[in-house]
């Protein structure tokens, strides 16, 4: 199931210059990269692909993050 590209990521990605996007592409998976080889996806789509997903993951980790230091703090208590 592809998820849907969110018009912020395409903006922001078009703002970029083109060593940040280069860097960003840099970073990308496989998948992403095979989809963008095989002219699935411009450049321009996969770089705004890639910060959707490493915010997504961000957003992720942030969240078990917390839940890590909510466990520990009752522990402490």
């Amino acid at each position: 199931m592809k998820r849907a590209l969110k018009e912020e990521y395409l903006e922001k990605a078009k703002e970029l210059s083109r060593e940040e996007a280069e860097k960003i592409l840099s970073r990308m998976r496989r998948k992403l990269a095979r989809r963008l080889d095989e002219n699935d996806l411009t450049p321009l789509e996969a770089v705004a692909r890639q910060l959707q997903k490493e915010d997504d993951d961000l957003a992720e980790w942030r969240a078990r993050w917390a839940e890590i230091q909510e466990r520990d703090s009752k522990k402490k208590k």
